[in-house]
């Protein structure tokens, strides 16, 4: 199928307009580590809001969504809950605020913070690097898999060829020329062209999705729809099992059900709640998500900036999701029932836009989806380099390296990360497949040492460093010995065994320096158990007062997941054309705004109002101290 020329104009206008911004600001990126990574934190939080935003509205997993939507309809809201799609409320109401007041430039650095400085926190920061760079290489992974299927369904030429007995599909050398084009741009320009770009493509996307949602709307009217689907489909509720018969439609549907392991609906959704919770109070990985908080000006901004992402986000999203799962349902259910078993449903999307979307608004939507890839794809790339940089050369190779070599340095990681990500690209076959290990065994490995790190006082650095090691060496195996166990069976095994190494290692060891404890503690202000801690600040500065609002952050919390599952449910009512049931989920939206206006949004502060004067009294603290043992070292002379 060949694009007509006002497509392929629109795209290349599109194509040519990034490079431009992207390359006009990249003097801006290259005055130090700062501002190449985080901008120089002066970027407004409503703009690194929307540009996070950008990141996450990747094209290969809306691919991937378009066929959840295909599949299980209206219950496919629960799916994103395994990510968990709403961290990003947990991240709003209190994480942001708390990971912001460590002041640096990445997450292993925030260790130091944490733990101090020593032997320990030397493995835990080295583990955390590792954790950071493996995390953006199975994004870039994930991405590369996405948009090869994507372009590969929209050009002409057959681009295949073959090293050795190793066939390189279409797909693959697509996806390679997209990630080159895209690598150009976010290597010279760093945080910069990357938020900028990211403004750029959030505002085709959005308009893309728009025009998909109006044409759905069009084409499909809900009559026609519901004789398309199973009974079910359109119900939000389910029971333990998932209720859908595909049978007299698509039987193959009924096999990728089982295969996806989400026809026990119930059991699925108690692990999303225990999973969910977990994952998302542990923070979020060391990837573009920590970056934008990091770069925000004030702890109060990055919570801000964490909310904006959900706003702007999923209803445009939801709007083309749908719409696309309606066409496809309505037009092309024949032909993905004429390919019998072999049909790949993750190539909903492109059959979809290639058969239905007129012309103009092909290339729009084209345009607006390969922006979706260059912004994730973008965002992980000026991610992962950060870590190698910052927190392995200057750190331990070359501490006096000059900015200029520091930024060049950065531009060598960048390609390398994108070389591993392709390398690994070429082998997978499944944007599912990959998905799931990110969020199931990955994440899996990632939660029980962040989470403690929070949360328990008595969690050291070797601790944490036991704790990731055998979170993430159980996430490797497992896939290897149990190649069909589901996230239902391999999270809560690797959550285990971490949290057996963090908590017994932790108790073998001793604790942390009580003098770094009381100053993270002082500064951050976490809920959770502190108490020693808390006592001995007390001592300190009688009129200390430590974070009692566990109960209020937890309900604000529910609320905001609340408010959130109304973001996605308004679009998708309205393509199935259940007016009354939008009419609710517009209701709860406004409700649950106003609660968190009112519980959160007024009551943000950057720091805690007690801090200068505790943090001044423990220098004093500090100076008494070591005059006591200066003049008990005179004295023993």
């Amino acid at each position: 199928m060949e694009l007509s020329q006002w497509d392929v104009g629109i795209i290349v206008c599109y194509f040519l307009l990034t490079v431009f911004i992207g390359y006009f600001i990249a003097k801006r990126a290259s005055k130090n580590l700062d501002s190449y990574f985080l901008g120089g934190k002066t970027i407004p939080w409503y703009i690194l809001g929307v540009s996070n935003a950008s990141g996450m509205f990747d094209i290969t997993g809306t691919m991937w969504m378009v066929s959840l939507a295909f599949i299980y309809g209206v219950k496919s809201v629960w799916i994103p809950w395994l990510w968990p799609v709403w961290n990003q409320v947990f991240l709003m109401i209190f994480l942001a605020v708390w990971l912001r007041r460590s002041n640096v430039l990445t997450g292993a650095e925030w260790l130091t913070t944490r733990f101090g400085k020593h032997k320990g926190t030397t493995q835990a920061h080295i583990v955390v690097v590792i954790f950071a760079i493996i995390a953006v290489v199975g994004f870039i992974t994930y991405g590369f898999e996405g948009i090869g299927k994507f372009t590969a369904t929209f050009m002409p030429w057959d681009l295949s060829f073959q090293v050795g007995g190793f066939m390189v599909t279409s797909a693959k050398v697509y996806a390679m020329i997209v990630m080159g084009f895209t690598t150009l741009y976010v290597i010279k320009g760093g945080m910069y062209s990357v938020v900028m770009t990211e403004l750029l493509q959030f505002v085709i996307m959005t308009v893309a999705c728009i025009a998909v949602g109006c044409i759905a709307l069009y084409l499909v009217s809900p009559e026609m729809l519901l004789s398309s689907v199973p009974e079910g489909w359109t119900d939000l509720h389910f029971g333990w099992s998932l209720g859908l018969d595909w049978s007299e439609r698509l039987p193959a549907l009924n096999s990728k059900i089982i295969e996806d392991g989400y026809d026990v609906f119930g059991a699925l959704l108690m692990m999303m709640l225990f999973k969910g919770f977990l994952v998302s109070v542990a923070g979020p990985a060391p990837s573009y998500d920590m970056q934008r908080i990091l770069a925000t000006r004030s702890p109060k901004e990055a919570a801000k900036m964490s909310g904006i992402v959900s706003l702007v986000l999923f209803i445009p999203r939801y709007l083309m999701i749908f719409g696309l799962a309606a066409i496809a349902l309505v037009f092309l259910q024949a032909d993905f029932a004429n390919m019998g078993d072999t049909v790949d449903f993750e190539l909903i999307l492109p059959m979809a836009v290639r058969a239905y979307i007129p012309v103009g608004f092909k290339g729009l939507f084209m345009a607006g989806l390969i922006s979706a890839f260059m912004s994730t794809f973008a965002a992980n790339v000026n991610a992962g380099p950060a870590y190698i940089v910052n927190d392995l050369y200057r750190k331990y190779i070359n501490p006096q390296a000059s900015d200029k070599r520091l930024i060049r340095m950065s531009y060598l990681a960048s390609f390398a990360i994108v070389l591993v990500g392709i390398f690994f690209g070429l082998f997978v076959s499944s944007i599912d497949s990959v998905l799931k290990w990110i969020v199931g065994a990955l994440f899996g490995g990632y939660t029980s040492a962040n989470l403690l790190k929070w949360i328990w006082w008595r969690f050291n650095a070797q601790g944490y460093f036991w704790g990731m090691i055998s979170g993430l060496v159980t996430a490797v195996a497992i896939p290897l010995l149990m190649p069909s166990a589901s996230v239902l069976i391999s999270f809560p095994l690797i959550f285990g065994v971490s949290m057996l190494f963090s908590v017994g290692v932790s108790l073998a060891t001793p604790p942390e320096d009580m003098q770094v404890l009381k100053s993270f503690y002082a500064s951050v202000r976490p809920w959770g158990f502190w108490r020693p801690v808390e006592a001995a600040l007390r001592q300190t500065n009688p009129d200390f007062k430590p974070n009692t609002n566990f109960r209020l952050d937890l309900f604000n919390c529910l609320v905001g997941i609340i408010w959130q599952l109304s973001l996605h449910l308004i679009p998708v009512y309205l393509i199935i054309g259940d007016y009354l049931l939008m009419s609710v989920s517009i209701g709860l939206m406004v409700v649950s705004m106003w609660i968190l206006k009112v519980k959160w949004w007024d009551k943000l502060e950057d720091y805690p109002a007690d801090l200068a004067t505790t943090q001044q009294l423990m220098q004093q603290e500090q100076v008494a101290k070591a005059q006591g043992m200066e003049a008990t070292a005179m004295t023993d002379q």
